[in-house]
């Protein structure tokens, strides 16, 4: 079987590279594609993964998205053509849904995202089948235009795709002049240029004031960053210059997650990762918790807190506690996982059913 696969976000890839390596495994021919876009080329490469880049990333304006959405769908429909594939894959990619549609190709769309309306609009109505985590009921995504009988769910949250097997890799501490005698404190910012979030992120990175407060407070801590965008990277390079590592491309972020003390994230994939892997966990996401988001809290394994004073604060208390934290956060972690199942077995299993 010709399955094409589109990467877009760093999430995708860490996704996708499980599923394509499983796929070619089961002796299917895999074609990978992506877009432009800085941490995700960077973590196309770090994981050794080809793909064909076709288009750009849009930037947060909407004329943007939608004029680069417009070029990309032409450079697929190309593609498509030459590659001759039996099915599409994507984690609801509305190009690759789109042109999937028109050349009809049947397409796999994986989401965990009810909440990010604008692409369930253009991708889910348009799909074959649907597949997501079990905690999202379906009435969510049926409001989008699909049928229950087209959905299909696995019983874990898609981080344990890639880190049910998961070995941590030292050389990471010494890739970022890190070391293991310190606490170290890693800070995800918010997700900026994505529609569900326009106008709700603000002009500072939320991040920001908490940094200052545990710098200000701490000399005996490690604070890495690990910024989306160029216009992030350059904000904290502003506000902290050298008191902080700020990474510059991309890393092997279970590895660092495994070694760090105290997690800080305003999305979703690293937060979920953390928690997983049992490290404590805050989440400063700037609008209404999403289902996953909800999910981790109620089990738990991420606190919310959007307030920068008081996050700095439980943050701060947790280091004073951080042995007896960590264990607990490790024992809830456990408990959830043991009963997970393997997201790609589950997507495998749907692609080779649904040709």
């Amino acid at each position: 079987m010709r399955i094409i696969i589109d990467i877009l976000t760093p999430k995708q890839c860490m996704l996708f590279s499980k599923l394509s390596e499983r796929l070619t495994q089961r002796g299917h021919k895999v074609f990978n594609v992506s877009r432009q876009y800085r941490e995700v080329i960077n973590l196309l490469k770090l994981k050794g993964l080809e793909a064909r880049i076709i288009g750009e990333h849009g930037g947060k304006e909407l004329a943007g998205k939608l004029k680069a959405s417009a070029r990309r769908i032409l450079g697929l429909a190309s593609y498509f053509e030459e590659v001759n594939p039996d099915i599409a894959v994507s984690f609801s990619s509305p190009e690759m849904a789109r042109v999937s549609y028109g050349l009809g190709i049947p397409h796999i769309c994986i989401n965990d995202s009810p909440h990010a309306e604008a692409v369930a609009r253009l991708t889910i109505p348009l799909s074959t089948k649907l597949l997501g985590p079990k905690i999202i009921p379906k009435k969510a995504w049926t409001m989008y235009g699909i049928s229950v009988e087209r959905i299909r769910q696995y019983d874990a949250l898609d981080p344990w795709a890639w880190l049910k097997d998961f070995t941590p890799d030292k050389n990471v501490l010494r890739e970022l002049g890190l070391s293991s005698s310190k606490p170290i404190l890693t800070f995800r910012p918010e997700e900026e240029f994505a529609a569900y979030l326009m106008g709700k992120t603000g002009r500072k990175m939320r991040i920001i004031p908490v940094i200052e407060r545990i710098l200000a407070e701490r000399d005996d801590v490690q604070i890495v960053a690990i910024p989306r965008y160029t216009e992030q990277m350059e904000a904290l390079r502003k506000y902290f210059e050298d008191r902080i590592i700020i990474c510059r491309s991309s890393i092997d972020g279970p590895s660092l997650l495994n070694y760090t003390s105290v997690f800080i994230g305003g999305g979703g994939t690293m937060t979920t990762e953390a928690a997983l892997l049992g490290v404590p966990t805050f989440s400063c996401y700037p609008d209404e918790p999403f289902i996953v988001l909800k999910y981790l809290v109620r089990k738990r394994l991420v606190k919310l807190e959007r307030d920068s004073k008081a996050l700095a604060t439980n943050v701060l208390a947790t280091l004073d506690d951080i042995e007896h934290e960590k264990k607990r956060q490790a024992e809830r972690a456990k408990r959830l996982v043991e009963r997970f199942e393997d997201p790609i077995e589950v997507i495998t299993a749907e692609i080779e059913e649904t040709v």
